[in-house]
């Protein structure tokens, strides 16, 4: 990226040279000159693609940038994840309607169905309580998925979470509590409460859905085809499976579901109107350990990629949410490199997105559900491994003199006294940081976060927005639900246009030189 840029690998870490003057100033000035050059896209969005990084904090975008680079072979921190070079950038306020720190269901509640939502809930308004079959009945709320489908556009749903997880039954389900994803967890009711799973399909026109959570979709007395084993998730005895391949295909459209790599692999866009792919039984692997042999899970790029290949096919648009989820699972545990690791492929996603579609008919937005007390500190060198330990020598070190690690976190099951890590590898795959305070699993945090913007109305994202906000300007620039009729900026441009051509004709036929 800088060609006057010097690396020296020394005992295992990165130094860097001190910028001159005249690199500094040139960096920023080719900075200012995009910023001076930037293009504002009005048109409406034939597509919208929407990534959500779970738990992807501005602390978790700073260190996987870092993680990024160094992988490379780079310091680290000059480097940018490919949707850090998005033109707009915006904040989000996250908190849920009833708490100051969210969970998944209510922030995508927030950002899929452009209201705010109570913990827990899912496509509800905060009119529902947690846990209550009949505070769902009247709270329910549609999401962009609804909107794309009521416009004949195409939906997708990729995630390495089960697909009956918060952040994507959000866009399709109403459910009081987020984790009756299998009837086996959902209370007896007559029928007015469903489980998520049932309810993913049941949700008709959701052309293609990737992730995890084969369990919640298979009868009890069914083999898992790569576990061997009988889950028991469901007491309807219903093969949930068979029936989303039945209902797809009944108006002559090509339905397949597949469960590993190749077979996804294998999938030809031209020839399949519906995909369902269920990789794992619950969540799928994190790409640190993901098998990547062909009886393996597919990458979330891969998933990405197939996902837009198909959609794409519809000339009306399509609509598709891309989760990164495990992003936040690896923080619960307070494994940074696991986190941080799927934040590069998250990224790796994005940037086969990009190379997808076109910019100007497609706003891709990637943004967080919540951020996590997941913290960088302790003047470590530039260079030093993002992984690694800090200089105990340097000033303002700890008061014990051990090392300890740039990455730490706030709560979490490392929560402990102090150890000394001179010995330690903190880089290893299985090391997890410190953390202040000890907790069964590390908790989210309250603080904003990013929203990264780029295509048509991407400029609409310009300074601290309610979380709820992004799902009206996803409708906004496609004209689809809530801002259907909210379409006179094509009108007004297309006759723009038009008295322009008419302006231009009448002057060359007075002028004689139309040839």
């Amino acid at each position: 990226m800088f060609p006057a840029l010097v690396v020296l690998l020394v005992i295992g870490q990165h130094t860097a040279h001190a910028e001159s003057n005249e690199e500094w100033m040139k960096i920023a000035k080719d900075e200012l000159d995009k910023a001076l050059n930037k293009r504002d896209y009005t048109d409406v969005a034939k597509n919208v693609v929407l990534f959500l990084g779970d738990g992807l904090g501005v602390s978790t975008v700073t260190a996987a940038r870092i993680y990024k680079g160094q992988g490379q072979g780079f310091p680290g921190e000059e480097t940018l994840l490919e949707f850090e070079k998005f033109p707009n950038v915006a904040l989000s306020k996250t908190y849920n309607n009833d708490r100051q720190t969210p969970d998944s269901a209510g922030t995508g509640t927030a950002f899929l169905c452009g209201v705010k939502a109570n913990l827990g809930t899912l496509g509800l308004s905060s009119a529902a309580t947690r846990g209550n079959c009949s505070s769902a009945q009247g709270a329910e709320v549609t999401s962009i998925v609804d909107w794309a489908i009521a416009e004949g556009k195409s939906v997708g749903l990729v995630t390495t979470t089960r697909v009956t997880h918060a952040t994507p039954a959000a866009a399709y389900a109403h459910s009081p509590e987020r984790n009756w994803e299998a009837d086996i967890s959902t209370p007896d009711t007559d029928g007015t409460c469903k489980d998520i799973a049932l309810q993913l399909i049941e949700k008709k026109k959701i052309q293609v859905i990737l992730g995890g959570g084969r369990r919640a979709f298979m009868m009890a007395s069914q083999t898992d085809p790569e576990t061997h084993s009988t889950y028991k998730h469901r007491k309807d005895q219903r093969d949930l499976i068979k029936e989303w391949l039945f209902e797809s295909s009944l108006e002559g459209q090509t339905a397949k579901y597949v469960w590993n790599k190749q077979q996804l692999a294998a999938i030809d866009p031209k020839d399949t109107d519906y995909l369902l792919g269920l990789f794992e039984a619950s969540h799928m692997q994190y790409d640190l350990e993901r098998d990547t042999t062909p009886a393996g899970d597919p990458s979330i790029a891969d998933m990405t990629r197939k996902a837009i290949q198909i959609l794409q096919k519809n000339e009306k648009g399509f609509f598709l949410l891309v989760e990164g989820g495990r992003i936040d699972h690896g923080h619960h545990s307070n494994s940074a490199k696991k986190s941080l690791h799927d934040v590069v492929a998250f990224d790796k996603a994005v940037a086969e997105a990009n190379r997808l579609v076109d910019i100007s008919d497609t706003l891709t937005i990637v943004t967080a559900d919540h951020s996590h007390v997941f913290n960088i500190g302790g003047y470590p060198k530039r260079g030093n491994n993002i992984l690694g330990v800090v200089d105990p020598s340097y000033p303002n070190g700890p008061d014990d003199g051990m090392p300890r690690t740039t990455l730490v976190y706030g709560n979490g099951p490392l929560g402990q006294n102090r150890v000394n890590l001179a010995e330690v590898d903190t880089t290893a795959d299985y090391f997890s940081q410190e953390a202040a305070v000890k907790m069964p699993y590390e908790t989210h945090s309250g603080e904003d976060v990013a929203i990264y913007a780029r295509g048509p109305m991407a400029h609409l994202f310009h300074g601290v927005h309610e979380q709820h906000y992004i799902a009206h300007v996803m409708s906004y620039s496609a004209c689809i639900g809530p801002y259907k009729g909210n379409c006179e900026r094509v009108t007004s441009q297309a006759s723009t246009v038009q008295f322009n051509v008419w302006v231009w004709v009448l002057l060359c036929l007075v002028s004689g030189s139309c040839l």
